[in-house]
């Protein structure tokens, strides 16, 4: 879902960075992705192989789904969390990471990005033998 809402807007204005980077489209129900600079990875294995590769880092939007896989699988390098000054008290749904088991984070970086968000960068620590 999150390549199908980005991709659509890919030449709709002046092209940008995210219109050159090549990316990698994990799903399960997709086919073969057209166009963007996609390239379609349809298992954790396969993404597990990808992963042990010599190369850029990888990098994951928009999917919580693929994020609670990667929990699970231990394939997650850092998880970057951007806080929202909002309180859905009435209309929020359920925390995301309920069910996974637990993972001990330390703290990477910080950046307040403009006076009210704030993106803080973790990374895993190694689970205890």
């Amino acid at each position: 879902m999150t390549y199908e809402l980005l991709s659509a807007m890919a030449g709709h204005a002046q092209p940008t960075r995210m219109d050159d980077l090549p990316k990698l489209v994990v799903s399960t129900t997709l086919s073969e992705p057209l166009g963007w600079n996609a390239r379609l990875i349809a298992s954790i294995e396969e993404l597990r192989e990808l992963k042990a590769e010599d190369g850029p880092p990888l990098r994951c939007m928009g999917s919580l789904s693929l994020v609670r896989a990667l929990i699970e699988e231990e394939l997650l390098d850092g998880l970057r969390l951007v806080v929202f000054p909002l309180i859905l008290g009435e209309t929020g749904r359920e925390p995301f990471l309920a069910g996974l088991p637990d993972v001990h984070l330390e703290l990477a970086d910080q950046r307040v990005l403009d006076g009210r968000l704030v993106m803080l960068d973790y990374r895993p620590l190694k689970r205890p033998a």
